[in-house]
């Protein structure tokens, strides 16, 4: 007795069918380097931002921030301030707002640079003129009234000077009186508005925007090499050794 031959049955994988491929899981340490980068970013607008907007709130509610420079208001009085501090100053107008013993912030005669010293003494003087035919000082009266004319003076000095101001300072080059006093904030305020502290707070979160970039291609080019895309050109590699560097 013969058997029959079994019939040969040719086993094919159904036509189209294919085992899909997964993108390859970015790496720890890319997700760290892309964690840090961002980081400075963040850190570095925060710090840029906040020292534009700093003098433009005080400035937005009628005052100024003023940066200290010297230690001629250094001392245990209150209201006194050292080389480095910042300093809040509202403006005024009227003489009635002065007090003696209030900060004040002014323009001394002769000088291009405010000063910012303690007021020790309130006073009128009278307002002197030159006369024309002896060339000497005189007194202005009020053509009206006869009567002497004066004007608002302060008296200043510095609480670690140990004289006063040489030189009274008319109403007129006063700029405000001190409000608060900020320990260290000047050194701050004074470093962010040079052009060093700038390119420190913008230099870096540029370099980290254009690494991120550059991560973003190389990551892109990646995911298209592993899709099944042709293979990078000599000009394609060229491209990635100058974005690396």
């Amino acid at each position: 007795m013969t058997s029959r031959p079994h019939p040969t049955v040719e086993r094919r994988a159904p036509h189209g069918e294919r085992h899909p491929r997964h993108a390859t899981p970015v790496s720890t340490r890319r997700r760290a380097l892309r964690t840090a980068l961002w980081t400075v970013i963040v850190v570095c607008g925060i710090a840029y931002a906040g020292s534009l907007a700093v003098p433009l709130w005080f400035q937005a509610n009628g005052q100024r921030l003023l940066i200290v420079t010297s230690g001629s208001m250094s001392g245990p009085e209150q209201g006194s301030f050292d080389a480095g501090d910042a300093v809040v100053m509202r403006r005024i107008d009227d003489p009635s707002q002065l007090r003696v013993g209030q900060v004040a912030t002014f323009w001394p005669a002769g000088s291009d640079q405010l000063v910012t010293h303690r007021i020790i003494a309130l006073r009128n003087l009278p307002v002197m003129q030159q006369d024309e035919a002896t060339g000497r000082m005189v007194q202005t009266t009020d053509p009206e009234t006869g009567e002497p004319l004066t004007r608002p003076y302060i008296f200043t000095k510095g609480d670690a000077n140990r004289t006063p101001d040489p030189d009274a300072t008319p109403l007129s080059q006063v700029r405000g009186i001190i409000l608060h006093v900020y320990p260290r904030w000047g050194w701050v305020l004074d470093w962010a508005g040079s052009a060093r502290g700038r390119a420190a707070m913008l230099a870096p979160p540029l370099a980290a925007l254009a690494t991120l970039e550059i991560l973003s291609l190389l990551d892109d080019r990646r995911a298209r090499r592993e899709a099944g895309e042709p293979r990078p050109t000599a000009r394609d590699r060229r491209d990635d050794a100058l974005l690396l560097g």
